[in-house]
């Protein structure tokens, strides 16, 4: 992509008009590549340089489409599930947009999803070498005890090798049950699930409610909607320092 004045692409990216990004530039809250730009003509390449007003990342203006889906439980992380499941066609029916899921959720775990066409993303995304912290609020079985934070982040030996989370909280315990909340960075097949079955607390109900820097908030079960601009910017922000 060619080298444009960076007010334009401050512009296009929503941030006001040329004259308020004109201020922006002048008052010293733009920056390209880590340096504050505060004159005005300075052209950029939005495809490579990296813009962050006020601190926060513009992304480079593409054709791509970047979804936030609360999948609910029961549907297959399949756009054609092959014996016939609900999955994610029914959902994404009467989109023009071809969209691929970013990594899966189990059938039985509900919550945050990625869905893009942006194939370099999705790849760095779920790829196990990039370690995206995820976040579940988990139903478990039994009075989970406070003393399991740290037996969890010190690890457990799974039959594929050692397993910790990052972050073990107790939110609720109540009637023989637990509601419990962790973050993981690990991407490993099932992991939550055998993580805390092994330690003695299978799950009854999963829900990942984070990915990195989305969080699902109150988007309820079934529901999408675009990345905002700056998700999207701590998004390629995450992939970047990963």
């Amino acid at each position: 992509m060619a080298e444009i004045r960076l007010q334009k692409v401050l512009a296009q990216a929503g941030l006001g008009s040329r004259r308020r990004c004109d201020d922006m530039i002048a008052h010293g809250r733009v920056e390209v590549n880590g340096e504050v730009i505060d004159v005005m003509g300075a052209r950029v390449d939005p495809a490579t340089d990296v813009i962050r007003v006020d601190g926060k990342r513009i992304p480079a203006p593409n054709d791509h489409a970047y979804v936030l889906l609360n999948k609910p439980r029961g549907v297959v992380t399949s756009m054609a599930d092959e014996r016939g499941r609900p999955d994610l066609s029914s959902i994404l029916a009467g989109r023009e947009d071809r969209l691929f899921h970013v990594g899966r959720l189990d059938t039985d775990t509900s919550g945050l999803l990625i869905l893009t066409n942006d194939g370099e993303l999705a790849h760095k995304l779920a790829h196990p070498s990039f370690e995206i912290t995820k976040t579940y609020v988990a139903l478990v079985d039994g009075m989970v005890p406070e003393t399991l934070g740290p037996r969890l982040k010190a690890g457990i030996e799974l039959d594929d090798g050692p397993a910790q989370v990052d972050r073990f909280q107790v939110k609720d315990t109540s009637r023989g049950r637990s509601i419990v909340e962790l973050d993981i960075h690990m991407g490993r097949n099932r992991i939550v699930r055998r993580l805390l079955a092994a330690a003695g607390h299978p799950v009854i109900e999963l829900t990942r409610t984070a990915f990195g820097p989305l969080h699902i908030g109150s988007l309820s079960s079934g529901a999408m909607r675009d990345l905002t601009r700056d998700e999207l910017g701590a998004l390629f922000d995450t992939v970047d320092e990963a």
